[in-house]
């Protein structure tokens, strides 16, 4: 290391050692294993420097989830001016070639800072709202049939140069509307672009580059002043150019002309690579091919999950603009920035088993593909639409398809977009299924436009038993239909299943460590809107439904000293397993188990024999009802109270329990008592999204969380009635009126958090984390 290379002052004493490690001054991004797997490459670094200074490059590398995270969510701190900066210094003769095409690329969305940056993206970002992109769905869809009807029967096909790289712009320029006639000249200067601002040329190599980015440059202010001379069609563009007349001072010409020209790299290489990428490790975990093949309802969350596993956009860059630190790591103002954000798509701080391709997994929507905050993609949706038709067309026409063997994958190397360059596949043209079943090509499922809801994330399981548990109970065994393990799961978890029309949400009843079965207990309700009734009277072995879960939000506190468990009727589901934990832990507890006899009580008999010494059956036909002031007189300290059951239980629980701790009582709640919006009881407020720069209007008769989705901001939800805190977002200044049964009275009192579906502001503003 020469002290001319190193960040660290080498004039102090004699003594000081270099910090930049061997690791971080062999890191080449540049690099056989980077262009290959960044995040694997990384690995070292997540587990050991996630903070790093690379000589090599003279940047700043990144690497973990929380610490890129944070840099995004900082655009001041952290400048993305130097995002377009090209990484390879430009040669002279690069340089007067830019110069003959009158090159002049100026700041767009991508790399401007405040106060320019956020009054342009408000003004713009109406074509990019879920209820404008929807527009585009049929036009996506008619560009990848016919792409496909080219090589349906041929047999083999490279999916880069055949289908996605073609659709793709085709796609890009249509949004931006372009005029046809123009987009074949266009088509060819947009790879040169990628080169030279992220790639490694040579010498020659650049002034090769340069001359075709002059070209696209010139061409596309020709393009420009074309749909100025008549703005009235639909686009991007042509939009921008209606709103200039506005908003001249935020919408300026070398504006237009500049956004004319990223626009198309941003919408076109992206989503290719990105598509590319999905399909190769798709293909290469053929049993979640096949799975997304026979349930296509998994494809949005296969679409999110193959962006956060193997995205298009390795990484990004920041300019620090005052002395900071990082992850605990000092860094100078004026030093520079790698964030890999694939390495923090697969850090197992954040992510679960990272280098696994889980399509059912929860959290994939937390990735970082898009960026965060002010800065996030605008085009995301546009691209998760263009794969959920891939995908789509793709699993129905072409399931049998498979990687053509031994083929050398290869990366057009730069720091930050990748993908494959060529995706060669093959099939037999004989066992097409629209061969047999001419209908197929007929059928179409609806496209999700923004992050997929939990909702969508399914599997499958069997019924391997249905019996008896008590009078008007039955017990239900669920396996996975392949013997596969099931996912782990805790105490108070419940599951949600698919019955017929129906969706119910059943507690987990019995043993976690069990992998391969879980067990639920229904009651038969008298007043049932169907979904007891299903189970009852229709639901048999060998049945297969479809579920959705585990999740827990009804989560035991394992630091307690004592543990108080209150259930009523089919509310022991959720306390048994609690029960059977903190026994095993050598923990004291109790049991109060409330029910009209005990013939109705359901898995009496295994309580009896697991916790009959800690057990008290209050079975109201023997006169031994519950008294819950009584119960709960006496405050003990260190004690939790869980409970589940009928409301009236629930309510009276937390009357008497006014004198204990706070948060001593947790319930679970199946039911919600909210009643909807009536927007003549209701006020509207504004929500200030302070990662994102963006304020809202919340009208009286819409929700957050619907306010929230219609913008393009990724939240997820699952129950949307303030029971299963999926749509929970971080709340930094204002007044909640909570409404929803998930959080404690204390973290209500904190103010620092709301159930987006269901709660609503007090005041007339609220600031959210997002």
């Amino acid at each position: 290391m020469s002290a001319e290379s190193c960040p660290i002052d080498h004039s102090g004493p004699a003594t000081a050692a270099c910090p930049v490690s061997a690791r971080a001054e062999a890191f080449d991004p540049f690099g056989e294993a980077y262009q290959s797997d960044p995040p694997a490459s990384l690995r070292w670094s997540r587990d050991e420097e996630p903070v790093f200074y690379s000589p090599r490059l003279g940047y700043w590398v990144v690497t973990r989830y929380d610490d890129v995270k944070a840099v995004f969510r900082d655009n001041i701190l952290f400048s993305p001016s130097i995002a377009l900066e090209k990484i390879t210094p430009v040669c002279p003769e690069a340089t007067e070639m830019l110069a003959r095409y009158d090159y002049g690329m100026d700041r767009t969305l991508v790399n401007e800072d405040e106060p320019a940056h956020m009054p342009r993206r408000r003004a713009l970002l109406d074509p990019f709202t879920p209820a404008q992109l929807a527009h585009h769905e049929p036009m996506v869809r008619r560009l990848t049939r016919e792409y496909v009807d080219a090589f349906i029967d041929a047999g083999k096909a490279d999916l880069v140069d055949e289908m996605f790289w073609e659709v793709t712009l085709t796609v890009a320029l249509h949004f931006l509307g372009v005029p046809e006639e123009d987009m074949a000249t266009l088509r060819k200067y947009s790879i040169a672009h990628t080169v030279n601002t992220w790639g490694r040329p040579s010498r020659e190599e650049q002034v090769e580059v340069a001359e075709a980015v002059g070209k696209f440059w010139q061409f596309a202010g020709t393009v420009v002043e074309k749909i100025r001379r008549d703005p009235s069609g639909p686009g991007w563009m042509p939009y921008s150019i209606r709103l200039q007349r506005e908003m001249p001072d935020v919408i300026t010409d070398s504006y237009l002309h500049s956004i004319m020209m990223a626009g198309i790299v941003a919408a076109h290489e992206t989503t290719a690579n990105a598509a590319a990428n999905a399909m190769k490790v798709l293909l290469e975990n053929r049993s979640v091919w096949e799975e997304i093949c026979a349930d296509p309802g998994l494809i949005s969350n296969a679409v999110e999950e193959c962006l956060r596993h193997n995205g298009s956009v390795a990484a990004w860059r920041r300019l620090v603009t005052a002395d900071t630190e990082i992850g605990g790591v000092p860094i100078p103002k004026g030093a520079k920035l790698l964030i890999v954000n694939s390495s923090a798509n697969h850090d197992e701080r954040h992510f679960d088993q990272p280098d696994e391709l889980d399509i059912r997994r929860e959290n994939a929507g937390d990735h970082v593909t898009f960026g965060y905050g002010s800065h996030q993609c605008m085009g995301k949706n546009l691209a998760r639409m263009e794969l959920q038709i891939f995908l789509e067309e793709l699993t129905k026409r072409l399931p049998h398809l498979e990687l053509v063997a031994d083929q050398k994958i290869t990366y057009l190397p730069n720091t930050s977009f990748r993908g494959p360059e060529h995706l060669w596949v093959q099939w037999d043209p004989a066992a097409n299924p629209e061969r047999a079943n001419p209908e197929l090509l007929r059928t179409t499922r609806p496209v999700r436009i923004g992050e997929p809801s939990k909702r969508s994330i399914t599997r499958t399981v069997v019924v391997e038993s249905v019996t008896r548990a008590a009078t008007g109970v039955v017990r239900v065994r669920l396996a996975d239909p392949a013997g596969r393990p099931l996912p782990r799961w805790s105490p108070g978890a419940h599951i949600d299943l698919e019955l017929g029309e129906l969706s119910r949400q059943y507690s987990l009843c019995g043993d976690p460590a069990e992998k391969s079965v879980y067990e639920i207990a229904v009651l038969r309700e008298p007043e049932s809107r169907g979904g007891s009734r299903y189970v009852h009277e229709e639901l048999a072995p060998g049945q297969v439904l479809t579920m959705r879960g585990p999740r827990n939000h009804f989560r035991l506190d394992s630091s307690a000293g004592k543990y108080l468990f209150v259930a009523g009727g089919i509310g022991i589901t959720p306390i048994i397993a609690m029960a059977d934990h903190v026994r095993a832990a050598g923990k004291d507890y109790e049991i109060h188990y409330c029910g009209r006899d005990r013939d109705s009580m359901a898995l009496l008999d295994r309580l009896i024999r697991d916790h009959g010494d800690r057990l008290t059956v209050h079975a109201a036909g023997e006169g031994r009802r519950l008294d819950v002031d009584r119960l709960l007189a006496v405050p003990v300290d260190g004690t939790q109270i869980y409970a589940c059951g009928p409301e009236r239980l629930l309510s009276a629980l937390d009357s008497a329990g006014q004198g204990w701790p706070e948060d001593s009582l947790r319930v679970e709640h199946f039911v919600t008592t909210g009643n909807g919006l009536d927007p003549a009881k209701e006020h509207a407020f504004e929500v200030e999204l302070a990662d994102s720069g963006l304020t809202l209007q919340v009208p009286a008769d819409q929700t957050v969380l619907g306010v929230l989705r219609a913008a393009g901001i990724d939240i997820s939800s699952d129950c949307e009635e303030g029971l299963c805190g999926s749509c929970e977002a971080p709340v930094l200044t204002g007044e909640i009126d909570h409404r929803d049964h998930v959080l404690t009275k204390s973290e209500r009192a904190a103010q620092s958090r709301m159930m987006t579906c269901c709660s609503r502001a007090l005041c007339g503003r609220l600031t959210l984390g997002l």
